[in-house]
């Protein structure tokens, strides 16, 4: 459990660095900095986006998932308010950091698919097809 904590932890701070290169308006002071906005990120994912995306349910529907992208960008701008070194300059980039963390998340959904099973299980309920190896 603890390796795959470690895992999650390190794959969110290559997010956060990619992020840093690729948004402008986004930006890291220090390693230090990013390894922490990495952690605060995965708490305030796991304590608070949870209870977000419950309360906004309805908007998401009827947006058909866009505002998911607006919860995802509060919680980076909730992250670079905690984290002194990690600093969003406003809610578009913000956004925009959104949806490349998007990306890049199923990106390594699919990597590590492949990677642990040897295909690509889009789905939970069907078994996996014989023989549609990558």
């Amino acid at each position: 459990m603890i390796i795959e904590i470690l895992s999650m932890w390190l794959v969110t701070a290559f997010g956060l660095w990619l992020v840093t290169r690729i948004v402008p308006g986004v930006k890291v002071m220090s390693t230090r900095g990013l390894w922490q906005a990495a952690l605060v990120l995965g708490l305030v994912n796991a304590i608070i986006k949870p209870v977000l995306w419950f309360l906004t349910f309805p908007l998401t529907v009827l947006t058909f998932g866009v505002f998911a992208l607006v919860v995802n960008a509060l919680m980076l701008q909730l992250t670079a308010w905690l984290v002194t070194d990690f600093r969003i300059r406003g809610f578009g980039s913000a956004f925009l950091a959104a949806i490349v963390m998007v990306i890049l998340a199923m990106i390594e959904f699919v990597v590590v698919q492949w990677l642990s099973f040897g295909y690509i299980q889009w789905s939970m309920s069907q078994p996996a097809p014989s023989g549609l190896y990558m």
